[in-house]
């Protein structure tokens, strides 16, 4: 009898427990984190804005690059853009994103997402705001558009006089060693999340407290110093201060000019990675320096020549929108107008007198407007960026939230300088090896006869124009 009585109650034991799992269950998985799940919005501003700066390579620098050569080399110009396009997002997904984007020394990443391995549609990449993220695809896709279009940039200043693979080779190289280092330098860091754990999980420029908002250094001043060493490596073109070498299609280039100043809110705004106010801000201020450029332009040249140029204005445009580039999430409106029609002038300075006193034949004024178009907006950032100009400061991310910083401009102007000084010195001086090295192996330059006759026919086979 007591042991029936025991089996019974043991029985009703295990049928309560059993009964009690789900209970336990549903405590369990309330209990248990949810991971954070990226905002809709957000991922679908990142995408448009990916497709905006493609949009500025393919086909807005390929048509601005192309209309102002000469008929024979336009179809060169066009292979030239598309090719690295595609080349340099290969490049981007098997070793650059790491090389970029993850953790390493302060100079340059790993290899641990190489061929993005351990990247897939549930992984995820920090923002500026803490606790919110986008899919890591999303981010892929976007940097892999600014680590096509920088490459590109650099290919105008020796225009019309380089042979088409060693140019190719070039820019894989120039990606790896160049162009990677220096986006981590000024861009990698841990992330809001994770700043507090790990303060010093950053590249080298960013742990300075160097300001890019969207590429100043990374971008314009990496492609300019680079495009003018090339350009003096190579020489200038055959004939050029003798023979007119005038722009064969302003139409095309104006065409282009009008993409590359749509696509630059998605380089600019997109680089807030989050669709709020901050990126309406990058937008406003990206037209407003622009703007203000181009009327700048257009006014020196009525001053000076009595004519102002569609080509001037176009280039005035470019040069504000170089400017306005590092300052973009950071300037007051007013403050980014300032940048464009400071940023004018010095362009037109060194586009116009520069270079003719100093001889070197930088084919589409990279240098004039990239490069210098570019310390300009990365020195005055300092200045805009202030909160006594309106501007939007710093913010510490190494506390939970993050909070502004005390925001001291002399100290910020001496790292922007520095910050430039590092891009010109690393660029220039590696992109000097490179060149030299290919030309003293294989040959950067076309023959005579070739460059004479036009690159389209004698690297390509073909035309751009069949008349």
């Amino acid at each position: 009898m007591d042991r029936a009585v025991k089996l019974l109650a043991g029985v009703g034991v295990t049928a309560a427990l059993y009964a009690a799992l789900p209970a336990w269950a549903q405590e369990a998985v309330a209990a248990a984190p949810t991971p954070p799940a990226p905002n809709k919005g957000d991922t679908t501003w990142m995408l448009i804005s990916s497709a905006l700066v493609l949009l500025m390579s393919i086909p807005g620098l390929a048509l601005f690059y192309g209309g102002l050569v000469r008929t024979k080399n336009m179809l060169s110009v066009l292979m030239q853009v598309l090719t690295i396009v595609s080349v340099a997002s290969l490049v981007w997904v098997c070793w650059g994103y790491s090389l970029a984007f993850t953790s390493g020394s302060p100079f340059i990443g790993g290899l641990s997402k190489a061929f993005l391995r351990g990247v897939d549609v549930t992984t995820l990449a920090t923002t500026f705001s803490n606790g919110v993220y986008i899919p890591e695809y999303a981010f892929v896709v976007f940097q892999m558009t600014f680590a096509c279009i920088t490459p590109v940039l650099i290919v105008g200043a020796f225009a019309e006089r380089v042979k088409f693979t060693p140019l190719i080779l070039f820019t894989v190289a120039w990606l790896t060693l160049v162009y990677f280092p220096i986006a981590h330098m000024v861009w990698y860091f841990a992330g809001p999340d994770f700043l507090p754990a790990a303060p010093t999980d950053s590249g080298y420029l960013y742990g300075m407290g160097a300001l890019d908002f969207a590429g100043g250094t990374v971008v314009h001043i990496n492609a300019g110093i680079a495009g003018l060493v090339g350009c003096l490596i190579m020489g200038p073109r055959v004939g050029y201060k003798r023979d007119p070498m005038p722009p064969h299609s302003l139409v095309m280039t104006m065409i282009g000019a009008s993409l590359l100043w749509v696509g630059w809110f998605g380089f600019n705004a997109g680089s807030n990675l989050e669709a709020n106010g901050v990126t309406a801000l990058a937008f406003l201020n990206t037209f407003l320096a622009a703007s203000a450029a181009a009327a700048a332009w257009a006014i020196i040249e009525q001053v000076t020549h009595r004519k102002p140029s569609l080509l001037g204005a176009a280039t005035g445009a470019v040069a504000g929108l170089v400017a306005i580039t590092p300052a973009s999430g950071f300037a007051a409106p007013m403050g980014a107008i300032l940048l464009g029609l400071i940023a004018s002038p010095i362009c037109f300075l060194f586009v116009t007198t520069v270079k003719n006193r100093l001889g070197y034949d930088d084919t589409l004024d990279v240098f004039g407007v990239h490069c210098i178009g570019g310390i300009v907006g990365a020195i005055g950032t300092a200045i805009v960026a202030d909160p006594a100009m309106g501007g939007q400061g710093w913010f510490d991310y190494t506390v939970l939230p993050a909070v502004p910083g005390a925001y001291d401009m002399g100290g910020q102007l001496w790292t922007q300088i520095k910050a430039v000084a590092i891009t010109l010195l690393w660029s220039g001086l590696v992109s000097a090896a490179l060149f030299s090295l290919i030309d003293k192996t294989i040959g950067l330059r076309p023959s005579t006869e070739v460059e004479v006759e036009g690159l389209d026919i004698n690297e390509h086979g073909e035309r751009a124009y069949n008349y």
